[in-house]
């Protein structure tokens, strides 16, 4: 196998004309790898990827072959995927108001350029979902909110328009699903290609702790930050740091990487039903 590139949580490496994309247990915030993996992280990001790919192929094409005809020291975190031409876009829906949107809410009333009622707080649902697009940053500096014509710019009307309903159609099923099964998905982050025939192709992973925000529906409470089954707690020690989130991150304490651990293997036996081993 030969290595394409290392990414904050993944390396891709090319083998018999595919792409075998194995997820690490490196934990990054706000755009910066922290020196501090989570034990079995990688694992569960693929294994519950693994989950959703099987339940969203009617609504989108995705990358995945295999996710056993891997190298066997990447058994259990890697999948064998199609080769895609990844978009310039990351496609972000969201369901509630929080984190980054919040903040231009505040600002600007809109978060992309999409206009909201008054009166929203920190973890308001949304009238409807809505796309909430950024931009894909060079390693170590950070994604930038954009508009949806800015995606026109980038791909074109019609692409444009072909990810923001795809983008909305894989968050409903999705966030329908973990709703029936106690959680919330605040927003989520998905990633698109295109393959060789030029069709837009779902790559990267799919509502992860990694990419989405999960929320325990009985706890839910709009007008304070929640409790989140994802790597928003990492994020928020690291502030409380004093951090400047520019590389390098600090050390995480055992005690931290031990809550982000459980909360990830919690958010995915609530939602697939299925128990860790």
């Amino acid at each position: 196998m030969k290595l394409l590139h290392s990414g904050k949580v993944r390396d891709i490496y090319a083998d018999r004309g595919d792409i075998i994309l194995v997820a690490s247990d490196r934990l990054s915030v706000y755009d910066v790898v922290l020196p501090t993996p989570v034990p079995d992280k990688g694992a569960v990001l693929t294994s519950l990827s693994l989950w959703w790919f099987d339940r969203i192929e009617d609504l989108v094409p995705h990358h995945v072959i295999s996710a056993t005809d891997v190298p066997e020291e990447f058994a259990g975190r890697a999948i064998r995927c199609r080769r895609l031409e990844m978009l310039p876009v990351e496609c972000v829906a969201r369901g509630y108001l929080t984190g980054g949107g919040l903040t231009e809410y505040r600002r600007t009333g809109t978060v992309s350029g999409v206009a909201l009622p008054p009166g929203l707080e920190d973890g308001s649902r949304l009238p409807e979902p809505i796309f909430t697009p950024s931009s894909k940053a060079p390693a170590g500096q950070h994604d930038e909110a954009i508009t949806f014509d800015d995606v026109v710019a980038l791909v074109g009307a019609g692409t444009a328009t072909r990810l923001r309903d795809l983008t909305l159609d894989v968050y409903r099923m999705g966030a329908g699903t973990a709703e029936r099964n106690g959680i919330l998905v605040a927003d989520t982050k998905l990633e698109f290609g295109t393959d060789a025939s030029g069709e837009i192709v779902l790559g990267d992973e799919v509502l992860t702790p990694d990419s989405s925000r999960f929320w325990p529906a009985d706890q839910w409470e709009p007008g304070r930050p929640q409790y989140s089954f994802d790597k928003q707690y990492a994020r928020e020690w690291s502030v409380s740091t004093g951090w400047d989130k520019t590389a390098p991150g600090p050390e995480v304490p055992p005690d931290v990487i031990a809550a982000v651990r459980a909360r990830y293997i919690e958010v995915y036996e609530r939602i697939t039903g299925l128990t860790w081993a």
